[in-house]
């Protein structure tokens, strides 16, 4: 017998009632007697385009039970096949692809569940045969990670597909690599004019906001925060790394370029900076990993971090996507470089996340940074070829390069966020596409986004109010 949708709906919310008891008989139990076709708990994945479940299938016309807290979300499906099944669904596999080589070729990530018990972790250390390097539970995504290596010669991919198998694993991954975006050369003397003032109409902006007191998270490599250009700058720090800490040329750069405020000037250079050292610089050149990357995140969005400025690129990364989209709500504005692997690459991330602001390089006459990375997922521009910038020890640079524009979009929003402190983040980025100047083919493309960011312009511009609809709209097309 076919129920009623609205019965439907109830029986899936009382299943999903019983299991944030903990009671999975009784959970059974109701799905046995609810006379549903099909009903199945979908575990992972979001919903994009209709209701889907992480494991891949599209529920186009089911009803949705919103999750509890800690309980995976039911979809009820009263046009599948009958007999009612009962499906439980997985996100979909961590492993990388057979050519990726951005990641630690001996260590794997491993979500579980913050119900699950140590020893149950010990347990799965010693069936995988791992060695446990730390584990931490973050905040953002409420999971608990951890970070074991592989002491033989089984590749990531394999100890990942084995993972996966286990009933106590949310989710494996690689410890993928990230690189930071820029390309520097020593300046000798002389103080080159910083072109990127007038492009980006700052002059006029900052009679109106200079970013004061707006929470600035930098997650890059270690910050000089006693050059002269960041007197004062850095309210608080922290260190995802173990490694002693040493200042280094690109996060002392990007720091500046947001708040320097001495022979340089900074987009929003009272914005109060957020110094995370994700990075480690000691070696020719600074990387990142998931793991380090995730602590700095979960770091700033508890410390209060308003904007999160990501100058670095590398592969497509599940954990970090989830908390991106974890930041993103709590209404964290997220900018990051679109990359400098030029127009032939793929996308890169965290800048194709659907949750983050993509930004692209232009040089003084407006045209693109010959090794911008192109796609549909650029935002908007900013200037960021033959750029001064701050490097540690009181010196000074000519960088170039994608993470300079983020950079300076990050200023941007600060000085948003100042003159209006409840712009939500889908209106952050409404606004800079607004009123960016098109450059390139009429209209927005996938060189420059929508164009040249104006600083003065975003300020001046008023929030598009969101209506119902809208809201509606964006939740049944999974747009942002």
């Amino acid at each position: 017998m076919r129920l009623p949708r609205s019965a439907l709906l109830c029986v899936a919310a009382a299943a999903a009632l019983a299991l944030a008891a903990g009671d999975a008989a009784l959970a059974q139990r109701v799905f046995s007697r609810g006379g549903a076709t099909n009903i199945g708990v979908v575990r992972g994945g979001g919903y994009r385009g209709g209701y889907s479940g992480g494991g891949g299938r599209s529920y186009t016309s089911g009803y949705f039970a919103p999750p509890l807290i800690g309980v995976p979300p039911v979809v009820v499906d009263d046009d599948g096949p009958g007999p009612w099944r009962r499906q439980v669904r997985r996100a979909p596999s961590g492993a990388p692809a057979a050519n990726e080589r951005r990641l630690v070729p001996d260590e794997v990530v491993v979500e579980v569940a913050n119900s699950v018990s140590p020893q149950q972790i010990d347990a799965l250390q010693r069936r995988h045969r791992l060695i446990r390097l730390e584990a931490q539970t973050f905040r953002l995504s409420g999971a608990t990670l951890v970070r074991w290596r592989i002491p033989d010669r089984r590749s990531v991919g394999s100890v990942v597909r084995a993972l996966q198998a286990e009933r106590v694993v949310t989710s494996a991954q690689p410890n993928y690599l990230f690189t930071l975006q820029d390309e520097s050369k020593v300046v000798a003397e002389g103080d080159p004019a910083q072109y990127e003032l007038a492009k980006l109409h700052l002059p006029q902006a900052h009679t109106i906001a200079k970013g004061d007191n707006v929470p600035v998270a930098v997650v890059d490599s270690g910050i000089d925060a006693k050059h002269p250009e960041l007197t004062g700058a850095v309210s608080q720090s922290y260190d995802a790394l173990s490694s002693p800490f040493t200042p280094h040329k690109h996060g002392t750069a990007i720091a500046g370029l947001i708040a320097a405020h001495g022979k340089l000037m900074g987009v929003a250079p009272a914005a109060h900076i957020l110094a995370i050292r994700a990075f480690d610089g000691s070696g020719a050149g600074a990387e990142g990993t998931t793991f380090n990357i995730l602590k700095g995140l979960d770091w700033a969005a508890a410390n209060g971090a308003r904007v999160i400025n990501m100058s670095f690129a590398g592969p497509s990364d599940p954990a970090l996507h989830r908390s991106l989209a974890a930041a993103h709500k709590k209404g964290i504005v997220l900018v990051a470089a679109a990359g400098n692997a030029g127009p032939q690459s793929p996308p890169l991330y965290p800048a194709a996340d659907p949750n983050v602001i993509a930004v692209t390089a232009t040089d003084a006459d407006d045209k693109l940074f010959a090794r911008s990375n192109r796609g549909r997922y650029i935002a908007l521009a900013a200037p960021g070829v033959q750029i001064l910038v701050a490097s540690p020890d009181g010196k000074y640079e000519v960088s170039s390069g994608t993470s300079n524009s983020a950079a300076e979009v990050s200023g941007i929003v600060a000085l948003m966020l100042e003159r209006k402190h409840d712009l939500s983040p889908d209106q952050v980025r409404d606004i800079l596409l607004a009123t960016a100047k098109d450059l390139g083919l009429k209209g927005r493309d996938t060189m420059f986004g929508a164009g040249l960011a104006d600083a003065y312009g975003a300020l001046m511009a008023e929030p598009a109010p969101v209506t119902a609809a809208a809201a509606l709209e964006r939740v049944s097309t999974g747009a942002r």
